[in-house]
C-alpha cells in the first residue's frame, strides 16, 4: 500500500490476498541505509494476516545490494510474528543489472532465488498449522 493511498477499508476487507498467501518474497530497495517507509506502511496495515508466514528477502541497491535493508526489517517482521529466513536474494550494484530497462540476472541470482523458495516451502509447511484461520474467523465461523 503506498504511503499516500487513503484507507477506506478495514484490513480484513483488504487482506485476502495477503491472508491466503502461504508465504511472502519482498523485492526491496535499501533507502538510506534502511528499508523504505512504504513497505514499513504496507507491513503496519495489517496483522493477523502476516502470523506464522515465511518471508523471503530480495534486496537491491548499491555496493552492499541492500543487505543492510534486510537486516534492518527483520525486528520488524518478527514483530508481527513473521519468519524471516536467511536465505535471500541480493543484487548488488543494480543499476549495472539493468539493461534497457529490464532486469539482467546471472546464475548466482538465480541459484539465490532457488534456494530461497525452496526454504520457504518448507517452512510454510511447517508453519501452516500455526497460521489463524481469517476466514473462518470472519465470517463467525469457529
Amino acid at each position: 500500500m503506498p504511503a499516500t493511498t487513503t484507507c477506506t477499508s478495514t484490513p480484513s476487507d483488504g487482506a485476502p490476498p495477503v491472508a491466503s498467501a502461504d508465504a511472502v518474497v519482498f523485492v526491496m530497495p535499501e533507502y538510506n541505509r534502511t528499508f523504505t517507509a512504504p513497505l514499513k506502511n504496507s507491513l503496519d496495515y495489517l496483522y493477523y494476516e502476516w502470523n506464522y508466514k515465511p518471508v523471503g528477502l530480495v534486496s537491491y541497491g548499491g555496493v552492499s545490494g541492500g543487505l543492510r535493508a534486510a537486516y534492518a526489517i527483520k525486528p520488524a517482521l518478527t514483530a508481527l510474528r513473521m519468519v524471516p529466513i536467511d536465505d535471500g536474494v541480493t543484487i548488488s550494484r543494480v543499476r549495472r543489472h539493468i539493461v534497457d530497462g529490464r532486469l539482467q540476472v546471472d546464475e548466482m541470482h538465480t541459484e539465490s532465488a532457488a534456494e530461497m523458495l525452496d526454504e520457504l516451502a518448507k517452512l510454510s509447511a511447517a508453519l501452516a498449522p500455526l497460521r489463524p484461520d481469517l476466514m473462518t474467523s470472519a465470517s463467525g465461523g469457529s
